[in-house]
């Protein structure tokens, strides 16, 4: 499946590892009774008319060039007439600006268009191990890559939400190798570490006397990053008044330093990132809706180590293969005694881990023999299955019977480096079982002629 620059800038994409929390939603918008695409409303509003520029063109002669606009709001979908000639209708009644729900059917001049619940569009898992520098075989991951690949080479602005250590700087960068921005700057900021008062100069720059203190010019971040990408990190501390300002640059892409009479143009591309929730950050108002669906055009979550254990293999040898050294077999006690850690720290605590134990354990030693300490108050807690009383008792169990075997077959699988013949043995399946498995659960994709004999 494949979806061109307009439906990626305008839908949100967010991978199965956003699932745990709320993306973006998204609508579709359909003109009533004319061929044409259905076109999805999500992360920016759109605008409805009759001019080529428009995000929906209408046939109708009774249509304005710029007739209307349709935005997402808390409460719905605001429809909004532009100054059209002929005017918009919800009901019978013409409207200025009104918030309608999902399902609503509206008149544009002598058209009618319906706005109805759309889903966020789902990718293939990549059939690469890597992104960038990011590593991992298992499904989510995988998945991962593919929004990552897709989104990368445009200007969407992608946020990334992810425990500390997940790699979200590893993703950031990754994505700015991988665009068209990748000759030009990465400019890293830390909202954490930046005072209050000094926000705004850091990220839009100051002249020379605006403030005490201030004995020369500055860029400012955005300047800085102009042409390239800016990684904004813990975006949400930032405080309430400067995530105002931050939305401002992001719609005009211009900045006003500090002290300035007049705002510079700017071309940076935005990619943020936080550990903590911003959607229940904006449903207790501490984080503004309209900068959070501004940001999250590209929304995923980096899942913790904890919940990708398969992925364990790769990592170690990922880490070997950078150390230059090779780990021989990755199995027995050592990699039984990670399994059952809970990897606080992710994969970051997993790289320290590596190399505190090859300080300890001589050069270029084996994995097998490597002298590992893990804390053992992080000890993995038993994998404990949500049984969701809600369903029937023969659906429930199927639902629990379903998540054993994609996390089994996922798991054996990376362990056997992907072999299906080796982990068919190990699972003591036949191979066409073992791939069949596979293909269910979406672990590999099923080629269009899989004619292979067992």
């Amino acid at each position: 499946m494949s979806f061109d620059r307009r439906t990626l800038i305008q839908t949100g994409l967010a991978t199965p590892a956003t699932r745990g929390r709320t993306a973006p939603r998204s609508y579709s918008v359909q003109v009533l009774g004319q061929d044409g695409p259905v076109v999805a409303l999500g992360a920016r509003p759109i605008t409805l008319g009759a001019h080529a520029t428009c995000d929906v063109v209408l046939t109708d002669p009774q249509v304005s060039r710029r007739h209307a606009e349709l935005a997402i709001t808390p409460d719905g979908i605001r429809v909004k007439d532009l100054g059209s000639t002929n005017g918009t209708w919800v009901q019978g009644s013409r409207i200025t600006e009104v918030v309608v729900p999902q399902g609503a059917t509206i008149k544009v001049g002598g058209a009618s268009v319906r706005i109805s619940a759309g889903d966020t569009p789902s990718l293939p898992p990549s059939d690469k191990d890597h992104f960038g520098k990011m590593a991992g075989q298992s499904v989510a991951m995988r998945e991962l890559f593919a929004v990552l690949e897709m989104a990368a080479p445009s200007d969407a602005t992608v946020l990334i939400e992810g425990e500390s250590g997940t790699g979200k700087e590893l993703a950031a960068q990754a994505i700015h190798d991988a665009s068209g921005r990748a000759a030009g700057p990465f400019v890293v900021v830390d909202c954490s570490a930046i005072a209050e008062n000094l926000i705004d100069s850091h990220l839009f720059g100051h002249v020379k006397g605006a403030f005490t203190g201030a004995e020369r010019d500055r860029k400012g971040a955005f300047a800085e990053a102009s042409g390239g990408t800016l990684f904004l990190d813990e975006l949400g501390e930032l405080p309430l008044a400067a995530q105002a300002k931050l939305l401002r640059v992001l719609e005009a892409q211009t900045v006003q330093p500090v002290g300035a009479d007049r705002p510079i143009k700017v071309d940076t591309r935005v990619v943020a990132a936080t550990h903590r929730d911003l959607q229940r950050m904006v449903t207790a108002k501490e984080f503004r809706f309209d900068l959070f669906y501004r940001l999250a055009v590209v929304h995923v979550a980096l899942p913790p180590l904890r919940e990708r254990l398969e992925d364990l293999p790769h990592l170690i040898a990922t880490f070997y293969a950078r150390r230059g050294a090779a780990p021989g077999p990755i199995d027995g006690d050592n990699l039984d005694r990670m399994r059952r850690y809970a990897w606080p720290g992710n994969v970051r605590e997993l790289r320290n881990v590596l190399e505190r134990a090859w300080a300890l354990s001589g050069p270029n030693v084996k994995f097998r023999d490597l002298r590992l300490w893990l804390d053992p108050s992080a000890a993995a807690p038993q994998h404990a299955e949500v049984v969701d009383t809600s369903l029937p008792f023969k659906d429930a169990k199927e639902r629990w019977n379903d998540h054993f075997e994609r996390r089994y077959v996922s798991l054996v699988f990376a362990t056997a480096n992907q072999n299906v013949t080796r982990a068919a043995e190990h699972a003591g399946l036949s191979r066409r079982h073992f791939r069949e498995l596979l293909y269910k659960h979406g672990i590999v994709e099923r080629p269009a002629d899989d004619g292979e004999p067992d």
